[in-house]
């Protein structure tokens, strides 16, 4: 099983079948807080949507195409972070990354992000890692805008979620630009 231990605190984990409930609930818990952001929590109503979840990224996980990882405080579950593809073409991911209104303000999230792209960077050798956020989403826009990633555009109406139009921001880092920090 994938694990990279983040600090003394954090571990991300990639998701086991077992793990389905422990998600499940999290995201049930947090629907209302999520579904403002996000569209997965309408389609999360069972374990059983968990469990498929879990199933299919670690399918893209051996496939090396992106996947997602539990953000573990030593044996709760606070959230998710992932990689949303690997594009070895044209050596770049995008991170994509949630958690439980009570596990924010922390840092988790922050610190998780910084894993993720060190990651990408050493392990994958990627160029460029991007980060999308829905534009008035200002705490997850605070994790990109600290990490020292470039605001790249804004993408109008890009996702229709709870009966609104969602804008965008895109931000992105570059090998060159985390090298030089």
């Amino acid at each position: 099983m994938f694990t990279y231990q983040v600090d003394g605190t954090i571990s991300l984990k990639l998701f086991e079948t077992r793990d389905a409930e422990a998600l499940f609930q999290l995201i049930d818990s947090n629907r209302e807080h999520l579904s403002s952001w996000l569209s997965f929590p309408t389609m999360t109503w069972e374990v059983e949507d968990s469990k498929k979840f879990i199933e299919s990224k670690r399918m893209s996980f051996a496939k090396e195409e992106g996947y997602w990882l539990g953000i573990w405080i030593e044996e709760t579950l606070v959230g998710s972070i992932g990689y949303l593809y690997l594009d070895q073409d044209h050596r770049k991911t995008e991170i994509g990354y949630w958690l439980g209104k009570e596990f924010e303000g922390n840092g988790y999230v922050s610190r998780s992000v910084k894993a993720l792209i060190q990651h990408a960077f050493v392990h994958y050798n990627l160029n460029k890692v991007e980060i999308g956020v829905a534009s008035d989403n200002e705490k997850s826009r605070a994790i990109p805008e600290k990490l020292g990633f470039i605001q790249e555009g804004v993408l109008r109406d890009y996702e229709l979620l709870q009966g609104r139009f969602l804008d965008r921001v895109m931000y992105g880092l570059t090998q060159e630009e985390w090298r030089n920090k």
